[in-house]
């Protein structure tokens, strides 16, 4: 299972290029990008989560909301519910049913979900991720899209490599993180709706009666 710090995962594109497709500038690409998210205030999509490594493969679905600044929420619903949370200080991991819940800093955790927080923050795309270029050896999912690579800052010694494909009109669609240890964890996101209405609630924890909370900086799977 990844460990819990990725999703901490982009303002003007040049004048004349309205499209993606066929750009050879990586530079007016994450600027593409970064024009896109900051005209968004809140994200909504269904997600599909895959893991391999260690001989194992696994593949996980479900809810992801995100709002500036910084809060998101992952609601696995298969194989097995499950939630992590982060209301831009703090990060939560719980597995309803069971008897803990594990909490941490959000600057101290390890997860490859948390870059995903930079999608609704102020950070552009290119001080986000080191290297970052077009790979032209990757093949993109859809037709049209351009695929990035680069690796998130702050995470050079676990992560070897981060694919980002993107839209013509710069939505993130799929990201690919490999990790130092050879596991390969990709996120597709589906059915993506901007900026519409979600509760501040909705980014907020309170611990169930009886589940005792365990302060850390590792949260898992």
């Amino acid at each position: 299972m990844i460990s819990v710090r990725l999703l901490s995962l982009f303002v003007i594109v040049v004048a004349g290029v309205p499209q993606l497709v066929g750009q050879t500038d990586v530079h007016a690409i994450a600027e593409k990008v970064d024009q896109r998210y900051s005209r968004i205030q809140t994200l909504q999509a269904q997600f599909a989560e895959t893991y391999s490594g260690a001989g194992m493969k696994r593949t996980e679905s479900g809810t992801l909301e995100l709002k500036k600044p910084g809060r998101m929420r992952w609601d696995y619903d298969q194989p097995r519910p499950k939630m992590f949370l982060t209301d831009g200080k703090t990060a939560w991991f719980y597995v309803p049913g069971e008897r803990q819940v594990r909490r941490a800093p959000v600057k101290d955790i390890d997860d490859l979900r948390s870059p995903l927080r930079y999608l609704l923050g102020k950070a552009k795309l290119e001080k986000e991720f080191v290297g970052l270029a077009i790979d032209t050896n990757a093949n993109p999912l859809n037709a049209g899209d351009i695929v990035l690579r680069g690796v998130p800052r702050g995470m050079q010694e676990r992560v070897s490599n981060t694919l980002l494909e993107v839209t013509p009109d710069g939505l993130i669609q799929r990201i690919v993180v490999e990790e130092m240890d050879g596991s390969v964890t990709e996120f597709r996101f589906l059915q993506q709706k901007e900026n519409v209405q979600i509760a501040d609630q909705r980014f907020r924890f309170v611990p169930p009666p009886g589940v005792e909370v365990v302060q850390g900086t590792e949260l898992t799977n």
